[in-house]
C-alpha cells in the first residue's frame, strides 16, 4: 500500500484529477418503490463486492454481490425492488488488501454506524411532514444552543421518564416544574424567554457514545462517523435504523411548529478516527497530509479533512443540502470553520442562496483552528483574518467581543470591561458596531453585522457565571449576578446576531468546568430547579431580548448599519453612543451607556426628555414609560438604555460621582 505522500502525489496528478473526479451527486443508495440503488465512489479499488444483511450489527451476510466499475471511480449494483430496511457494507480490494467498509454517503445505519442501512426515506416522514414549514423570520435572530440530551435529563424538567434525553423529549408538548406553583420548563421556556433559533450540538452519528451501553454516557459529539446518519444514542430504538431518522424529523417538526427555526452543529473538518469510510475506501484522498509526509492535525484531533479536494468539498455541500432538504434544517454552524476553505464556504452559501433565497438560511462558525493544516493548492482557509472573502451572509463567532465584554475564554483568570480590566473602552465601542464601523479609527475587514455572531458564552470553555466567578473571588452572589445582567445588557446591545448558551440566562455552571465534552450528564445537564430559583435573571434576559426585537438600530445586518452608531463618548470604566434606531417611531434614537465601575456615574442628556427603557435593574422599564431630562444616573456595574421619539443633537458626557 502507498504511504500517505505517495498516495497526496496520486491525488495530485492531473492523470487522476482527468479521470476520477465524479460530478453526479447519486451517491450512496437511493431506495424507492421497485427499485434500489447502490453507487460508492472508490477510485482505487481493484474490486467492490456489496454485502447485504438483515440485522445492523449481529448476524451473518446473506448475500456478496460483486459490484460494476463504472467511470470517474464509482462503483454500482441495482436491485429492481425496495431494499427499505436492509443493512449493507463494502468489502474492498486495494492494492491487494482486502477492507471492509459502510458507506461514507449512507443515510441511514445500525448500532454504532458499523452497517449502512438501505432507506426509502419517505417511510420515514412523520404525519404531516410535507406540510413542515419553518417559521417566519422575525426582526431579529437570536440563537440558543441546546445540547439534546443535556435538555431534557434532569427530572425537574417535567419530562417522561422514557424520553428524557432523546429527541422525543421535544415532541412531548407542555412541561412543567411544580414548586410554588407551575413554571413551564422545555419549549414553553424557551419560547417565553424569546430566543428564535435553536442550535442544536452535533446530533449527527458519532463516535464516543456507545448506542449499545448505558443511557448515562454522554459527549457533546464532536467526532463524526456517519456525517449524514442521524445519532442513535438519542432515539428510542438505536438497533432499527429508521427510528433515528424518523425522531429526528419530529424533533425538528416540533420545534418549527412551535416557533423556533432549527440549526445544525456539523463537523466536517475532521473525523472521529483515521480509521474512517472515507480513509477504507478511498485512501488519504478525504485527509491532508503535508508534504513532508506528516499528517495533518490542525484540528487537534488527529486528521484533518482536505475541504480543497474536488470530492471532499463536493461531499461537504451534498451533506449540507441533504440536511436542508430532507430534515428542512435552517441552518449550519460549522465547527473549527478555519479548517474550511473560503472558495467551499462561499460555495456553499451560493447553492443555499439559489434554493431558499439569499440569506435564508443561516451559515456561520468558528473562524478558527487549533493548529496549522496542510490546505492545498493554493486554498484560503475561512480564518478570521479573511473574513472579508467570505460572503457577507457568512458568520463567525466574534471572540473579540466576547473577551472585551468579560475576559479570555482561554486565560480563565484574566478579566474583560465588565469584571475590572483596564483599558478596554476601544474595543466595547467596536463591538458595539460589530466591528464593521471606524468608530475607532480601525479596519478590521468585517463588511457588514451579518457576518458577526455577537455572544459571550457556548458550549467550549467555561460558562458565564463561572467566568464571574474566576475573575471576581471577593465579590458576593449579588455582585455576579449584576455582572451577568451587565453582560447580557451589553452584547444585546451590540450589532450582529444575537447568540447565547442554554442556561446562560440562570446562571448555568458547570463548577469551574471548562471543557465538559465527555464529563458526566449530572454536570452537563440544564437544572430546571436553577432556572427557577434564578428566575429574576432569566426575566431580566426575557426582557432584554423582547426589547432587542424592537430595535432596528441593533438588528440592523446591512453594510450601512455601523452608520447607525454615533455620538461616542469614552472615559475609565464607562462609554456611551447613540444609535439611530428609525424606522421605529417609538424611540427614533437611543443612548446607551455601559459603566462596568463600582460607582454610580452621572449621565448629562444635554436638555432632552429620553424614556427609559432598561437599567440595571430592570429590563422592561419600557413597557411602563418613565422619562428623565437634564442629567440622568447610571448604577454602578450597569447598562442603561435610553430611547428618543425624534432625533435631535445631543451631547453625549459621563461624569463620576
Amino acid at each position: 500500500m502507498k504511504t500517505p505522500l505517495e498516495w497526496k502525489k496520486y491525488y495530485e496528478s492531473p492523470s487522476f484529477r482527468e479521470n476520477y473526479i465524479y460530478k453526479g451527486n447519486d451517491l450512496g443508495v437511493s431506495c424507492t418503490a421497485g427499485r434500489t440503488l447502490f453507487k460508492l465512489w472508490s477510485p482505487s479499488a481493484d474490486s467492490v463486492t456489496l454485502n447485504l444483511y438483515r440485522e445492523g450489527s449481529a448476524g451473518e451476510a446473506y448475500a456478496h454481490i460483486p459490484m460494476s466499475g463504472e467511470e470517474n471511480g464509482v462503483w454500482s449494483f441495482a436491485a429492481k425492488e425496495n431494499m427499505h430496511g436492509v443493512y449493507y457494507d463494502y468489502t474492498l480490494v486495494i492494492e491487494d488488501e482486502t477492507v471492509t467498509s459502510a458507506d461514507p454517503y449512507a443515510k441511514a445505519c445500525g448500532i454504532n454506524g458499523r452497517r449502512s442501512m438501505a432507506v426509502d426515506l419517505r417511510l420515514t416522514d412523520p404525519d404531516g411532514w410535507e406540510f413542515d414549514r419553518s417559521p417566519e423570520k422575525g426582526p431579529e435572530q437570536v440563537i440558543y444552543e441546546l445540547h439534546v440530551k443535556e435538555f431534557s435529563w434532569d427530572a425537574s424538567g417535567g419530562f417522561p421518564e422514557e424520553v428524557r434525553g432523546k429527541y422525543k423529549a421535544f415532541t412531548c408538548g407542555s412541561t412543567t416544574l411544580y414548586h410554588d406553583g407551575i413554571h413551564p420548563t422545555g419549549l414553553d421556556y424557551l419560547r417565553g424567554l424569546g430566543v428564535t433559533h435553536i442550535q442544536i450540538m452535533p446530533a449527527y452519528d458519532y463516535g464516543s457514545v456507545d448506542e449499545e451501553g448505558e443511557d448515562t454516557q454522554f459527549n457533546w459529539g464532536y467526532d463524526p462517523v456517519n456525517y449524514n446518519v442521524p445519532e442513535g444514542s438519542y432515539s428510542s430504538d438505536p438497533a432499527h435504523g429508521e427510528v433515528r431518522v424518523r425522531e429526528m424529523k419530529e424533533m425538528i417538526q416540533a420545534l418549527h411548529a412551535r416557533g423556533f427555526r432549527v440549526i445544525m452543529d456539523v463537523v466536517y473538518n475532521h473525523t472521529y478516527s483515521l480509521d474512517s469510510w472515507f480513509q477504507r475506501t478511498a485512501p488519504w484522498y478525504f485527509y491532508r497530509v503535508f508534504d513532508d509526509g506528516r499528517i495533518s492535525n490542525g484540528s487537534a484531533c488527529g486528521n484533518d479533512v482536505a475541504s480543497e479536494r474536488e470530492m471532499c468539498a463536493d461531499y461537504i455541500l451534498q451533506s449540507v443540502l441533504y440536511w436542508t432538504q430532507e430534515y428542512h434544517i435552517d441552518g449550519f454552524r460549522f465547527d473549527l470553520m478555519g479548517l474550511l476553505d473560503v472558495g467551499l464556504m462561499n460555495r456553499i452559501r451560493r447553492e443555499l442562496d439559489e434554493r431558499y433565497g439569499k440569506g435564508e438560511k443561516l451559515l456561520f462558525g468558528e473562524p478558527w483552528a487549533a493548529g496549522e493544516t496542510a490546505m492545498e493548492g493554493g486554498a484560503v482557509p475561512a480564518l478570521k483574518k479573511n473574513i472579508s472573502l467570505l460572503d457577507e451572509n457568512i458568520g463567525m463567532f466574534c471572540d473579540d467581543t466576547r473577551d472585551a465584554v468579560k475576559g479570555s475564554a482561554l486565560k480563565v483568570k484574566k478579566p474583560g470591561f465588565i469584571n475590572g480590566a483596564e483599558e478596554k473602552e476601544e474595543d466595547i465601542i467596536s463591538s458595539a458596531g460589530a466591528w464593521c464601523g471606524e468608530q475607532t479609527g480601525k479596519k478590521y475587514g468585517v463588511k457588514a453585522p451579518s457576518q458577526v455572531i455577537t455572544y459571550v458564552s457556548a458550549h467550549d470553555n467555561q460558562t458565564l457565571w463561572d467566568k464571574l466567578t474566576e475573575t471576581m473571588p471577593g465579590s458576593d452572589r449579588e455582585e455576579k449576578m449584576r455582572l451577568n445582567r451587565m453582560a447580557a445588557a451589553l452584547y444585546m446591545t451590540c450589532q450582529g446576531t444575537l447568540f447565547l448558551l442554554s442556561g446562560e440566562e440562570f446562571a448555568r455552571t458547570k463548577e469551574g468546568m471548562e471543557d465538559s465534552y465527555n464529563a458526566p450528564i449530572s454536570l452537563n445537564r440544564l437544572d430546571w430547579e436553577q432556572a427557577w430559583e434564578n428566575r429574576s435573571l432569566v426575566e431580566y434576559y426575557q426582557g432584554l431580548i423582547a426589547l432587542r426585537k424592537q430595535l432596528p438600530g441593533l438588528c440592523d445586518k446591512s453594510e450601512e448599519a455601523s452608520a447607525r452608531i454615533f455620538g461616542i463618548a469614552k472615559e475609565e470604566g464607562a462609554v456611551s453612543f447613540l444609535v439611530d434606531n428609525r424606522p421605529q417611531e417609538r424611540w427614533s434614537i437611543l443612548k446607551i451607556v455601559y459603566n462596568s465601575s463600582r460607582k454610580t456615574k452621572k449621565v448629562s442628556l444635554g436638555g432632552e426628555k429620553w424614556e427609559v427603557l432598561c437599567d440595571g435593574r430592570d429590563s422592561r422599564l419600557w413597557q411602563s414609560p418613565g422619562y428623565v431630562e437634564g442629567e440622568t444616573r447610571i448604577l454602578p456595574q450597569s447598562v442603561l438604555i435610553l430611547g428618543r421619539p425624534r432625533m435631535r443633537a445631543a451631547q453625549n458626557t459621563l461624569k463620576a460621582v
